[in-house]
């Protein structure tokens, strides 16, 4: 199926859920608050539908969404592939209406995501891989929401990611930016070779992944609990930008309390590749570079 996967029909299923969504975000909404006080809204559950739907359409695999029902473990174990769907990633940026939300799907095969869907309705930018084709990022005209033309698309990354050097650009979380995460930043300085004067951006949802997959950023150090379904489509395009987002945490196998103060900036050939489909749907910490 990865094979025949054509990324035209999922990205026009994003763009649809996009459009959906935008059509809530610009009138009056209310919010829910579900059992773990992250907050709701209509447009989460309406992306959710129209993506499911679609997906179905395109191929009856199982689905893993944020907003769908609660699989046991015992069940999700057996799947070789399944869609893994976050139909809006940064309720809360879409809640303050600053636009840095995304519909995401993707596409994972045993533990690895090998294709991704990220649009961003509000911004118009729209970001997508498949294994072995490449990463790409088009711009999304007008309020109709059709699939870019190809003078508005590029292949990622879109310029080289800096290693050292002056003004490092680490990208955060503009609402979940911690101490560890603040510790984190501070130590580059200190312990990553020719590093000075390291620039901090912040930005909303999954857009921080595929910033670095674009090379507009250089590090994405994630000290702080994330789901599943909040990194898989993003990571997809990550790792066919030839990046690629480690499990940072200080044991193999259990989720750090504390930062790895040994290694802030990781040599790569001593971490691990983020993995999917887990028992516990909770991602450790992680760094994409």
């Amino acid at each position: 199926m990865p094979d025949t996967l054509d990324m035209k029909q999922v990205i026009a299923i994003a763009l649809d859920a996009g459009k959906a969504v935008m059509e809530i975000y610009e009138k009056d909404f209310d919010v829910e608050y579900k059992d773990d006080k992250s907050p709701l809204t209509e447009a989460d559950k309406r992306a959710h539908e129209i993506i499911s739907e679609g997906l179905q359409k395109i191929s009856p695999l199982p689905i893993l969404s944020e907003e769908g029902k609660d699989i046991p473990y015992e069940e999700r174990k057996n799947w070789e592939r399944y869609w893994c769907v976050d139909p809006i990633d940064g309720t809360k940026e879409f809640i303050k209406k600053n636009g840095e939300f995304t519909v995401n799907i993707a596409l994972i095969e045993n533990g690895e995501p090998i294709a991704g869907v990220v649009f961003a309705p509000a911004l118009g930018e729209l970001y997508w891989a498949k294994k072995g084709e490449g990463a790409f990022k088009g711009r999304v005209r007008g309020s109709e929401f059709r699939a870019p033309k190809e003078e508005d698309v590029q292949a990622l990354p879109l310029e080289e990611s800096r290693t050292t050097g002056e003004g490092l650009r680490i990208v955060a979380s503009k609402s979940h930016l911690n101490e560890e995460t603040k510790n984190f930043i501070d130590s580059l300085q200190n312990t990553e070779p020719g590093t000075r004067n390291p620039e901090l951006v912040s930005r909303g949802s999954s857009l921080k992944l595929v910033m670095v997959a674009e090379g507009s950023a250089d590090i994405y150090p994630r000290l702080a609990p994330t789901m599943e379904w909040d990194t898989a489509a993003a990571d997809a395009i990550v790792r066919e930008a030839g990046k690629m987002t480690y499990r940072y945490d200080t044991e193999h196998g259990t989720r750090s309390t504390e930062p790895d103060t040994r290694h802030p900036t990781p040599d790569t050939q001593n971490l691990e590749p983020l993995q999917y489909n887990k028992e516990n749907l909770l991602n450790p910490w992680f760094v994409v570079r």
